[in-house]
């Protein structure tokens, strides 16, 4: 389905990203070897990476009118990626993360703020926000908004997908109206301390497909009752940061498209693709 319509609601933040051959120690300065600035947020980089894949993507988030939201802003309209601004009055900062990648690994360190201070109210969304939505994806750091968004988008039939990076309060409520519970496998939910105490517990909100990847190794997955796994791409990693998100964000795109399976299979080759790449967007420029 080509230039689908897709709502990502969550966490917008401001990226800092170097790349250095370590993280640093206690009292330890290091010089990157390289930098860039970005918007991310699970839903963010989602957002971007379904507009890459030919969609009109709309981020509904908390934004506001601090001076830094002009990065977020121009990164976000260099990627064609609308936002619903929840909060557009606070001069609140916007959450901030500061990453370092190693360069020899990939692997990455991360200190940042979440949306825990700027949680908007139901309230905030604005009217006719599903119209023409094709697709809805909720990556719980609003949580109260995204409960109501799920609930609409279940009433008229618009597909619910959670990027389940991690478990937060409150996905209970909206996971009886998820069709796609795509989680990570740091997801556990309240009692469950192994994988198939977290797929128990997702089948039995009556989720039709539910998958957990495991980074570069296979995807285990429960779709209508039957289980399997899914290997995933090999490839050299120079960053996998944000691979999650943009794994997410091209399932988006592809389960309009595909089977359950199949969807999960492409989305895995982009997101492999991505870690290719220093940050989380030069995967994009390298195919233009």
């Amino acid at each position: 389905m080509p230039n689908s319509k897709g709502l990502f609601v969550g966490l917008l933040t401001l990226d800092l990203i170097y790349l250095a051959d370590s993280a640093p120690r206690n009292n330890q300065k290091i010089v990157a070897i390289d930098y860039t600035v970005a918007a991310g947020g699970p839903a963010t980089n989602a957002a971007v990476t379904f507009s890459h894949l030919g969609n009109q993507a709309n981020i509904l988030g908390v934004l506001g009118s601090h001076p830094m939201t002009q990065l977020i802003q121009s990164d976000l309209a260099n990627y064609q990626v609308a936002i619903a601004d929840l909060e557009p009055s606070t001069s609140a900062a916007p959450p901030v993360s500061s990453i370092i990648v190693t360069q020899a690994t990939g692997e990455r360190a991360v200190v940042s703020i979440n949306a825990v201070k700027t949680q908007a109210s139901h309230t905030s969304i604005p009217p006719d926000i599903l119209q023409n939505v094709d697709i809805v994806l909720i990556d719980g750091h609003q949580m109260a908004v995204s409960y109501d968004i799920a609930l609409m988008a279940k009433a008229k039939n618009i597909p619910v997908i959670i990027d389940g990076g991690s478990w937060k309060t409150g996905f209970e409520q909206v996971l009886p109206f998820v069709d796609y519970a795509v989680c990570s496998a740091n997801f556990y939910p309240p009692f469950c301390r192994i994988e198939e105490e977290v797929f128990a517990y997702l089948n039995a909100f009556k989720i039709p497909h539910i998958a957990i990847t495991h980074g570069e190794k296979p995807i285990a997955y429960l779709s209508n009752g039957q289980t399997g796994i899914l290997t995933v791409p090999s490839v050299q990693a120079v960053d996998t940061l944000g691979a999650g998100d943009i794994f997410h964000g091209a399932f988006c795109n592809y389960i309009l498209q595909s089977s359950f399976t199949d969807a999960l299979a492409q989305a895995a080759r982009v997101a492999a693709d991505s870690c290719q790449f220093f940050g989380t967007r030069r995967w994009m420029e390298s195919k233009l």
